[in-house]
């Protein structure tokens, strides 16, 4: 990878425009009045290189290394069980041990010269945690889309990722609670962050294919159809993000195997948790280098005079923001989903939280369940893809069928108010909700990645795509605070499910008959061109660009 600055390259646009409008007033009919044809192109800059095996292959190892079986898994099983063995049971007193035999189930720290249940200072650092993320995606999130700053953005965020697994080795005794909340925090929003950013930089890969070139220019000499076009420019995009998640999730099945060789022959040895953290780490290290090193350059404007990137993203989203009318559904979905990922992500560690407590914090109990959903996970993601290339089904639709199972989880969890014959009280219920997540949890996030990116104003990527991490990832401000008050006033944990379930269903429905995506993607390219000097200059107004015309059809 060089380190030398990329000169400023002013890019040359291919000279067919992104719409097919004939019209003065932009209605999309021609000066007889009958409605022309609208394409949703994306417009490719000559400049860019194309798509390398090598780059490509080095894109999904990264994915395959960046997991989540460290920062999102092991990391907070270990900051729980910390605090829980610093913890007492309240119905006890201090001093008493919240895994005694006799205890009655609650487990408090001291926590602003009161006490707070365990459950509800994970839930805290969650909370804490994605408004950190927030921060980031909201300042950064657009100054990614100028010069190298993105690609260089990446790496520092997944070395302080690295370096916060790696620091998990000092993580040996209770009393080290408060900093393995401090580390799980670090790395769990430097995680957030690299799946953010990772996913931004998809949409010019795919747009960047030998295949996706080589569609681009038989549309314009004619070969295929503007409809055509489309469908397969959507799935060459869907095989990229499928592919991708294919490999996270073979990273999540080979670490969680690899951990085996570890958690097996030295499960007695106290400090095998720690020798865990570092091996799983290493294995991203090993196989997220390489995107570092085979990346291709593909930067974008240089930054305005008098801008910075600290302040310049708060400015571009504040007139992104003000463009709602203009791209309605991009903005809809944005919100919907804002609200889905809170709910789905809150009922995620929720879950997890019950589940560390029905297995008393075992790596090795952790391992089989999440060897369960890893491999379910691969399945589905290829059979998924499958039936979406064989029948060519919608990403809509495919991410409908997705959603029904978010609906469901929480839905089931809420049962265990009443009984504890259902609703996560037994070991099977967790067997069968990781192979459930699996099985449909895994391809709602290449779908859902997939609808932004077809929702995506071209060379705004990182722009939109800093919005929908802070939908995504950051989103789970909501939910944890709810949520660890609820546990607060309830001390029950189960308690938490109702408010879930009821933010799964709203935001699913807003997204099943609020969003077109076909109308959506349109608008959304036409937007694009209309603001296209920005991919020259960098500046970004509300001002519109005059509309270019194409050629008439002889």
């Amino acid at each position: 990878m060089s380190r030398q600055p990329i000169p400023e390259i002013v890019p040359e646009v291919m000279a067919h425009p992104l719409v097919t409008v004939d019209s003065e007033d932009d209605s999309g009919k021609g000066d007889s009045g009958v409605e022309t044809e609208v394409v949703a192109i994306a417009p490719v800059r000559k400049d860019e290189p194309v798509v390398t095996r090598k780059e490509l292959w080095s894109y999904y190892l990264y994915y395959n290394g960046d997991n989540g079986v460290g920062p999102l898994g092991y990391s907070m099983t270990l900051f729980q069980s910390l605090a829980t063995a610093a913890g007492f049971d309240p119905v006890k007193g201090p001093g008493s041990d919240c895994s005694a035999p006799d205890a009655s189930g609650q487990c408090v720290l001291p926590w602003s010269g009161g006490t707070k249940a365990v459950s509800s200072v994970v839930l805290v650092a969650n909370g804490v945690s994605f408004a950190v993320m927030t921060l980031i995606f909201t300042t950064i999130g657009s100054a990614a889309d100028y010069g190298t700053f993105g690609r260089w953005l990446l790496l520092i965020l997944t070395v302080i990722c690295w370096a916060a697994q790696f620091a998990s080795m000092s993580l040996t005794s209770p009393d080290r609670w408060s900093l393995a909340m401090a580390l799980y925090m670090i790395g769990f929003i430097s995680y957030g962050a690299t799946l953010v950013f990772y996913a931004a930089l998809f949409p010019r890969l795919a747009r960047n294919t030998p295949h996706a070139r080589e569609l681009r220019e038989k549309y314009e000499r004619g070969e295929i159809s503007a409809d055509e076009y489309e469908v397969e420019e959507s799935l060459e995009k869907n095989r990229i993000s499928n592919i991708s998640t294919m490999h996270s999730n073979i990273g999540y099945i080979a670490t969680l195997a690899l951990n085996l060789s570890l958690l097996l022959p030295r499960a007695n040895d106290p400090k095998v948790n720690n020798y865990v953290l570092v091996l799983t780490n290493g294995y991203w290290v090993l196989l997220g280098i390489w995107w570092f090193i085979f990346q291709q350059p593909r930067p974008g404007p240089s930054l305005p005079k008098g801008e910075h990137y600290l302040t310049i993203g708060w400015k571009q989203i504040w007139i992104a923001l003000k463009q709602y009318k203009k791209l309605p559904y991009t903005f809809i979905y944005l919100v919907a989903f804002f609200l889905l990922a809170d709910g789905l992500n809150t009922t995620g560690t929720l879950v997890s939280i019950c589940q560390n407590d029905k297995f008393q914090f075992s790596f090795l109990q952790n391992t089989y369940l999440g060897l369960a959903q890893a491999i379910t996970s691969t399945l589905s993601t290829l059979g998924f893809w499958y039936i979406q290339k064989y029948w060519k089904i919608s990403t809509k639709k495919m991410f409908t069928v997705t959603n029904v199972v978010t609906i469901l989880i929480p839905l089931w969890g809420m049962i265990g108010i009443w009984t504890t014959k259902f609703g996560f009280h037994n070991v099977w219920e967790f067997w069968a909700y990781n192979v459930m997540f699996g099985l449909f949890q895994a391809p709602y996030y290449a779908f859902s990645q997939t609808m932004m990116a077809e929702l995506t104003p071209p060379g705004f990527d990182n722009m939109f795509f800093g919005l929908f991490g802070l939908s995504n990832r950051a989103s789970s401000m909501i939910g944890p605070n709810v949520i660890q008050a609820i546990i607060d006033r309830t001390g029950d944990n189960w308690k938490g499910f109702p408010f879930l379930f009821a933010l799964c269903t709203a935001a699913s429905i807003v997204i099943w008959f609020g969003v077109d995506v076909t109308t959506g993607r349109r608008d959304a390219v036409s937007w694009a061109e209309k603001h296209r000097s920005y991919a020259e200059t960098g500046v970004f107004t509300s001002e519109e660009d005059p509309v270019l015309e194409s050629p008439k059809k002889a």
